[in-house]
């Protein structure tokens, strides 16, 4: 059995009904979700003038391995309205779903790299992984996850959602 932590994120549409239907895809399709981050709002990273994102990460057991893993995400976020595109900037999307951890392998390959390369330097991921799994050690840095939390250069804002308040 290998465990896996995902982040996912969206910003286009009804994103709050986006991430329930992305966990639940992928738990009716990838394996069992044996945890789950709250759902937190986020400005988007990397770019200015697009609507905020929410975000939410979830721990994973599966009998998928890491390549069958991600091409049933991507089969997901395709279901789910995702639309790719060659552009070097980060687009708006309606769902994005990362594999941020796997087991505690280092994959490097031309379709994924395991750990996330970025994940680190991003408290929008940081932020509901700590929720989750705030002990867990990064196998390239060595670091867990509320120390890389605590010593983030990210000084984004990132606020729980809580849509009926």
């Amino acid at each position: 059995m290998n465990v896996a932590y995902l982040c996912l994120g969206g910003n286009i549409g009804d994103r709050e009904n986006a991430l329930r239907l992305a966990v639940l895809k992928i738990g009716d399709t990838a394996g069992q979700i044996t945890a789950s981050s709250s759902i937190y709002e986020t400005e988007a990273w990397g770019v200015e003038n697009q609507q905020a994102y929410l975000n939410q990460c979830i721990e994973l057991t599966t009998h998928l391995g890491s390549a069958e893993l991600l091409t049933t995400l991507l089969f997901i976020e395709k279901e789910l309205g995702r639309e790719r595109s060659d552009s070097e900037t980060y687009q708006p999307r309606t769902i994005d779903i990362d594999i941020l951890f796997f087991n505690r392998e280092i994959i490097t390959s031309a379709q994924l790299i395991v750990p996330h390369p970025r994940l680190h330097l991003r408290k929008f991921v940081l932020v509901p992984l700590k929720d989750i799994c705030p002990g867990f050690l990064h196998p390239l840095l060595n670091k867990t996850i509320l120390n890389l939390w605590s010593h983030c250069p990210d000084t984004s804002e990132v606020t729980l959602f809580n849509p009926h308040l």
